[in-house]
């Protein structure tokens, strides 16, 4: 493509990924993404600490970055299911997606994105509706500071293991929930592709109508092999389903199918960790290289 990627999308990055926070100085990691103007956006977590929240949001307000806040962390540190069939834990776990809530508003972010629970094959259909019931009361309450929320979809048997989920089953659950909440829509993310034994072409045409959001990464798929299941490992990993031509696959479809939008561009992040030894800065690097690969190779 001769014109930028950054025409067409809002570049991202995921800051608890790129930058795991056990390893690296919060604020030097968030310095580092503001201060890079290959980035557009930044996807952030929960900030326990008040004094390091404030620093954070002052920070994010003089970078003129979009951002975007993530409650995955929040449910999957604490093993809270959204879909809980016990009324009891769905609850906490809609409190915590409400604290959210009001923790991105505070942050800058315009919305939050989450991941459903694990379920169990005799209890999905319970499940089901227990996810809803959660979605649309988050989503009611986002609405009212004119916030959105979107579920991002993960494997299903894999690593895991989320209720939504093949791409089919979350196009069902998005057709329920925006009947009810036009607020609503569904992060896809290029790294899940393996994992759901699915193609970018049937994902992103099955759920096309619901997609607000985009992460790109890689998996292995492979059992046995090192970093197998949803884990995020770097572009040209050994055993790896994604490198430069997939994430080329992935562009052409999205050209194809109407998701290049100069006028109010998607938020496209890279969703890339490191392995034991990696270094945070390499890999980034890493992954900007196979980006702007595969977006030359792009045809007009």
């Amino acid at each position: 493509m001769r014109d930028s990627i950054h025409k067409y999308f809002q570049v991202g990055t995921i800051l608890w990924m790129s930058y795991p926070p056990a390893m690296y100085d919060y604020k030097e990691s968030l310095c580092k993404i503001l201060k890079d103007d290959y980035f557009d956006a930044i996807e952030i977590t929960q900030i326990k600490e008040d004094s390091l929240r404030a620093e954070v949001k002052a920070l994010l307000e003089q970078s003129h970055i979009k951002v975007c806040y993530g409650a995955q962390p929040r449910l999957l540190s604490t093993g809270l299911n959204p879909n809980d069939i016990n009324e009891e834990g769905r609850k906490k776990a809609e409190a915590t997606l409400i604290e959210a809530i009001d923790e991105a508003e505070y942050l800058g972010a315009k919305g939050i994105a989450f991941l459903a629970g694990k379920w169990e094959e005799q209890t999905k259909d319970k499940a089901y509706e227990q996810l809803l019931t959660t979605t649309i009361n988050v989503c009611n309450y986002a609405a009212t500071k004119n916030m959105s929320v979107n579920l991002e979809v993960f494997d299903f048997d894999m690593d895991k293991a989320a209720l939504i989920g093949p791409a089919p089953y979350a196009a069902k659950f998005a057709a329920d929930v925006r009947s009810i909440c036009k607020n609503f829509g569904l992060m896809v993310d290029l790294s899940h592709f393996p994992t759901t034994y699915e193609t970018s072409k049937f994902v992103i045409q099955t759920l096309k109508p619901y997609i607000t959001h985009f992460h790109i990464g890689n998996a292995v798929v492979k059992q046995g092999c090192d970093a197998y299941g949803d884990k995020h490992p770097r572009f040209g990993y050994p055993n790896s389903a994604n490198d430069t031509p997939e994430l080329l696959e992935f562009f052409r479809v999205l050209k194809e199918e109407g998701f290049f939008r100069a006028d109010n561009p998607y938020v496209l992040s890279l969703e890339v960790t490191l392995r034991e030894g990696e270094d945070g800065d390499i890999v980034l690097a890493n992954t900007k290289r196979v980006i702007n690969r595969a977006w030359a190779l792009l045809e007009d």
